[in-house]
């Protein structure tokens, strides 16, 4: 990654601090450089290309040739040259750095500038159209320089050169306020008003980087919840920018690894511990909260100004539609429910949510992966080219093969929504036209319903059609450089399986190419199929009629008290009759199930909430389990009849929630081992969404380990569904290369 990043200013700075002549040339396939001059010189020029390149640069690869020389007088950088069908890198977004802050407040022709940057920081996918990256390909393109930032942009010398967003005060994009009717311009204004608003409990919508967000105060509580009211929004918690990073820790706990995901350049959302509660709608019962820095210029100028810890910044778009990035459908659908909407007339090309981040055992996972890591690839050894991989259905990313690298897509979101299916299908043509490819294959998963199935169904090209289970564990073995028999445990909500089942707590033995089902949770009906998935309690009732027949009725429970007595009769005829009622392993419906019987959960507003809720209330002090039987499939039965009796004895909430957790953990770890002694496998991958659980994941990690197997989990990409393309992508290479397509 050498584009956009001053890769080649670098490159003429370490070259006349050592006396060197010759050229520089960025490329769209890759950094030529002809450097002359005394050996000493040129391995001292070589020795700081590895170690001292720009912050966000990335050199993969580095071939040295020695050559005639041309006996050149000076060194020079040629202009970009487009060759073949090759690519560089595309430089995802960059936070705004230390020495623009400075300058920020000391040029005189950008003193608060909002859009300032340099080579080292500023818009980079957001605003490209195509390679090689100068500004004519950029949504900068018609912004005409002014004769100080021309004389900077030409200057080799100079922190700005060829930094293609570059611009001042003069020349630059700017922002516009709309409030009360009114169109307010100037930077100083617009942020005194934007402060005031926030500061009195207002929502005001701001177009950032990849989109629009909307903000309120987030120790307001009336703000926060008249937010939640606007995006339609009930249960999700939001995420928080905090002024700094002192003011962050008065309210969360931060370890060394946290902090130093949330100073990064990338400047994600990272899930931390709470230590100290904001609103109370913010969380909305959860200990924790998703806690980012200011990465533009406008978040610093807002927090001098609006004097708050933090300010609520949630994605700027209505109940499950993507982010808007467009000025007018802003102000067509966000300003009715906002106080003020802040827009700039600089176009956004490629829409971005921030990413979210957690850690666990000191090591990032990825929750969402998008603005500051697309399009950054995962670089593989196998041979991807011209491959389509198109996700699944929730929580979409899709992904797209050239060389041996795979470019991600940023996070789609929830395909069964129609505009964010159209940014699905305008993404891929983007990343189509970007990267240079025209795929032949198409891969996608087995669930014909599935819109990105049916796209891909579509499309001309091989069509290979790759097992939700298997494509999580490929998923976690390509990023881990993995090409062998491995044990894969994938534990998530929804996957079809071969059996046309439905999958999602499975222990596998694969490769790359194929796999085998070893065992998984035992079968239980779903009763009114994805219905279940927002009614947790549907499954509650499905675990308690396995395990207590016709008892069920005669259990008291309080969670069966809330529910209708005929709703749950009707629920009993449903299972009976299989009347919409397919079988599920899902460990997703089976802590839907357990968080429905402890009554913590029986109706999620959002997508795992029920899981999400069960892990919020674990006591780490807790070490007890249930029951289970282990054979051809893993019975759980000993554990439902557990949990009632625990429930039954008056046992808290969080010690049932504890032994649950333990008894997984416990599961998982006895059925790798069987697993392992039977296969001679030591190598144990795990994925799903259901390992984004902080203590499950945490816990079978470290087990594992002290147990001498080698443990691979995700740290580039989600193990949810964000993931899964890429596991389809690698299967269809690994295919392909085995010549079984």
């Amino acid at each position: 990654m050498v584009q956009g990043v001053g890769f080649r200013p670098f490159i003429y700075r370490i070259a006349t601090m050592n006396k060197l002549t010759g050229w520089v040339e960025n490329r769209n396939d890759g950094v030529q450089i002809k450097v002359e001059g005394e050996q000493v010189r040129l391995e001292q020029f070589l020795t700081a290309l590895k170690n001292r390149a720009p912050l966000a640069s990335n050199i993969t690869s580095l071939s040295v040739e020695e050559e005639k020389p041309e006996y050149s007088s000076v060194f020079e950088i040629f202009e970009s040259s487009d060759i073949s069908e090759e690519i560089t890198e595309v430089s995802p977004d960059i936070a705004v750095c230390e020495n623009c802050l400075r300058d920020m407040k000391n040029q005189t022709h950008r003193i608060n500038y909002p859009f300032i940057n340099c080579t080292n920081c500023g818009p980079r996918f957001t605003i490209i159209n195509n390679l090689p990256y100068d500004r004519e390909k950029t949504t900068m393109a018609v912004f005409p320089m002014c004769e100080l930032c021309k004389g900077e942009y030409s200057d080799i010398l100079d922190r700005r050169f060829h930094a293609q967003p570059v611009a001042c005060n003069n020349c630059g994009p700017h922002y516009e306020l709309i409030y009360q009717g009114k169109r307010i311009e100037g930077i100083d204004r617009i942020t005194t008003l934007v402060a005031e608003r926030i500061f009195r409990g207002e929502i005001v919508t701001i177009k950032g980087l990849g989109g629009f967000f909307m903000a309120c105060n987030a120790t307001d509580t009336h703000a926060v919840d008249r937010l939640r009211e606007a995006k339609n929004r009930d249960g999700k918690p939001f995420a928080v920018m905090f002024s700094g990073l002192e003011e962050l820790k008065k309210y969360a706990e931060v370890d060394s690894t946290e902090q130093k995901e949330l100073l990064s350049w990338r400047r994600p959302i990272v899930i931390l511990k709470t230590k100290k509660s904001l609103a109370p709608g913010i969380s909305v019962g959860f200990q924790t909260i998703g806690a980012m820095l200011p990465y533009m210029p406008f978040h610093y100028l807002l927090f001098e100004k609006i004097k708050l810890p933090a300010i609520v910044l949630t994605s700027g778009n209505l109940s499950e539609e993507p982010i808007i990035i467009d000025n007018n459908t802003a102000e067509k659908k966000l300003l009715p429910v906002s106080d003020a909407l802040l827009t700039y007339n600089r176009d956004i090309y490629n829409r971005t949510d921030d990413s979210v981040q957690m850690v666990v055992n000191r090591k990032n996972r990825m929750i969402r992966r998008s603005r500051g890591y697309v399009p950054i690839p995962v670089d593989l050894k196998l041979d991807v080219d011209g491959i389509l991989a198109t996700g699944a259905e929730l929580v979409n990313c899709f992904c797209l093969g050239k060389g041996t690298q795979v470019f991600m897509s940023q996070h789609i979101g929830d395909l069964k929504n129609l505009e964010t299916y159209k940014f699905f299908t305008q993404s891929i043509m983007q990343f189509e036209k970007l990267f240079r490819v025209q795929p032949k294959i198409l891969v996608c998963d087995y669930h014909p319903e599935y819109l990105s199935t049916k796209y891909a169904k579509a499309r001309e090209g091989l069509l290979i059609q790759a097992q939700h289970h298997h494509a999580h564990i490929a998923s976690c073995m390509a990023e881990n450089g993995l090409d062998e028999k491995v044990i894969g445990v994938s534990f998530d909500g929804i996957g079809l399986g071969d059996d046309d089942n439905i999958w999602g707590g499975e222990f596998l033995v694969c490769d790359l190419a194929d796999y085998e089902r070893v065992t998984h949770f035992e079968y239980v009906p779903m009763p009114g199929g994805d219905k279940a998935t927002e009614e947790p309690w549907r499954m509650g009732v499905a675990y308690l009629y396995k395990t207590f027949g016709s008892d069920i009725l005669k259990l008291d429970l309080p969670f069966l008290n809330k529910i209708e007595k005929r709703d749950i009769e009707l629920m009993l005829q449903v299972i009976d009759k299989g009347i919409n009622c397919p079988l599920t392993s899902s460990a997703g419906r089976l802590f839907d199930a357990v968080a429905a019987i402890l009554n913590i959960c029986t109706h999620a507003d959002f997508h795992a909430e029920a899981p999400m809720r069960l892990e919020s209330i674990i006591d780490e002090n807790v070490n007890e389990q249930y029951n289970y039987h282990i054979d051809e499939v893993i019975s759980l039965t000993g554990t439902i009849r557990g949990i009632v009796g625990d429930i039954q004895s008056g046992k808290p909430a969080p010690v049932i929630a504890t032994k649950f957790h333990n008894t997984i953990i416990s599961v998982i770890f006895a059925a790798v081992l069987k697993i392992a002694q039977k296969k001679n496998i030591s190598k144990v991958v795990l994925s799903g969404g259901s390992f984004q659980n902080r203590y499950l994941s945490g816990k079978i990690e470290n087990l594992l380990k002290n147990n001498d197997f080698q443990v691979f989990t995700h740290t580039k990409v989600p193990c949810n569904d964000g993931g899964l393309a890429l596991g389809q992508l690698v299967i269809a290479a690994k295919r392909r290369e085995m010549k079984c397509v």
